[in-house]
């Protein structure tokens, strides 16, 4: 076991140091929309978190080694509402398979009974109905539509009690009125847990890929864009006299600079002027970061759970007006074989988003 781990593990390093060293400008990237919390409980941690595993079939999009022993027969559902007009949703289901020598059901110490852990999922967003419109912003008559499309494979093995290892595939298909797209991508990770699982760590490469079909050509073909690579670091903390889980995740370890840079329509400046703003580093450095705090039972059955994006914070905070951008909230509690999740964060001035989520226990549920 030990020594496919060791295999496993060092390829995996190997794909992601060779992802990384590929990409140049990491900052520009294609199907931005693979960014999204596409779970209730993803979104009222923060929008990510890459280090906790707890039996919650979500967390395996964003690090597949997050899959859990429990999440064997596990079916997921997330409706999710950002502004009008739009839906977005996903679809999961969990299967364990394997057999090792240890036959009763997974414990956390020495092999789980099913040490492979597989899932998929399927996320789909919908934009609405557009008007057409010439470049004077004058109606033409008619709507189109604009829709992307991503199914995650996700694989994960238990390699001993306190350590995963993980790797997902991921085709991207959007189609945006006549122009279409599509993409192969992967995730590759690892998580670390104590025995008594007080502190966990997850470390995840995503979104390792590029356009198979571009929106568009150009002078030397079809043009192909990176998908949006993120590295991310997740540490997760739970106080052992008292119903408290903390979460810190560093997100974008490949890049610096996350402030954004813009061509210029002041006339009295160049056409074709690129303006940045400056960032201090202190803030630079905080918007890599994540925060959450959760209330949780003992048994995991509620949880409570508020939390801080920094980035969000920066990017969608309005000047002189009050704003909650950056902050959500959430909330999930265990009803025999069904779990629900609800998370509420402000995305626009006018529009908070809201996600719902419902998992079953499929296998409980045909006993």
């Amino acid at each position: 076991m030990r020594k496919y781990g060791l295999i496993i593990l060092v390829g995996l390093l190997l794909v992601a140091h060779s992802a990384l060293a590929q990409v140049s400008n990491a900052g520009r990237s294609v199907f931005s929309f693979m960014s999204l919390p596409v779970s209730s409980r993803i979104n009222a941690l923060g929008g990510s978190n890459v280090s906790l595993s707890d039996g919650d079939i979500s967390m395996g999009m964003c690090n597949p080694a997050l899959l859990h022993a429990n999440s064997h027969m596990m079916l997921q559902l997330n409706y999710s509402y950002y502004l009008p007009g739009t839906m977005f949703g996903s679809a999961l289901y969990g299967h364990n398979f394997g057999r090792s020598k240890v036959e009763a059901p997974y414990t956390g110490d020495g092999e789980p009974d099913k040490p492979n852990y597989f899932a998929v999922g399927l996320h789909y967003l919908d934009y609405g109905k557009m008007k057409y419109a010439d470049d004077h912003g004058t109606l033409t008559g008619g709507t189109f539509g604009a829709r992307d499309i991503l199914i995650d494979i996700m694989y994960a093995r238990q390699l001993g009690p306190m350590f995963k290892v993980g790797v997902t595939l991921k085709p991207v298909y959007s189609i945006y009125e006549h122009y279409n797209s599509f993409a192969l991508g992967a995730d590759v990770g690892a998580h670390f847990q104590t025995k008594d699982s007080t502190f966990q760590m997850g470390l995840v490469l995503q979104n390792i890929g590029w356009q198979l079909k571009g929106f568009y050509t150009d002078e030397d073909g079809t043009g192909h864009e990176i998908l949006p690579l993120n590295l991310q670091l997740g540490l997760t903390y739970r106080v052992k006299q008292a119903p408290l889980r903390f979460h810190m995740q560093i997100h974008n370890m490949q890049t610096w600079y996350l402030n954004y840079e813009w061509t210029s329509l002041d006339k009295s400046l160049t056409t074709g002027d690129i303006i940045s703003h400056d960032v201090p580093w202190y803030d630079m450095l905080f918007r890599h970061t994540i925060w959450t705090v959760e209330v949780v039972d003992k048994r995991e059955r509620f949880y409570i759970a508020f939390s801080y994006n920094h980035r969000r914070r920066a990017e969608l905070n309005l000047i002189d007006q009050r704003s909650l951008a950056g902050f959500a909230l959430g909330l999930g509690i265990r009803i025999k074989q069904a779990h629900v999740d609800f998370a509420i964060s402000q995305m626009t001035k006018s529009n908070f988003s809201y996600q719902v989520g419902l998992t079953l226990d499929i296998n409980s549920l045909m006993r």
